[in-house]
């Protein structure tokens, strides 16, 4: 007896390889580059700061780094991913209109 053939979701779903056609693995490459650069502010810099021996006013400027650095390199990686993954949901729902769009243009 064959065995039956595994179904799109659920539960039977499970050691089943992705399939290649998922949008979500289309920029999974950009997620990874998203979070490389994450880590490397929030340990990389936080852990070179001391040898940044410069001031901006009253403080140095690793203590700038180390308590302010990370957070805005998180609030602009957000605000990059928001716009790209936006940028890309228009580009799909455009190419998903003129698939379903029965006029010829020209």
């Amino acid at each position: 007896m064959s065995p039956a053939p595994a179904p799109d979701s659920g539960p039977e779903r499970v050691g089943v390889p992705l399939d290649p056609a998922l949008p979500d693995l289309h920029h999974l490459g950009f997620k990874l580059v998203l979070l490389a650069v994450w880590a490397a502010s929030s340990f990389g810099v936080g852990y070179f700061a001391e040898y940044l021996q410069f001031r901006i006013g009253p403080w140095p400027f690793s203590y700038w780094v180390a308590a302010q650095g990370g957070v805005l390199v998180f609030i602009v990686l957000i605000w990059v991913y928001y716009w790209v993954m936006r940028r890309y949901d228009r580009r799909a729902d455009e190419a998903a209109s003129a698939r379903s769009d029965p006029r010829p243009r020209g």
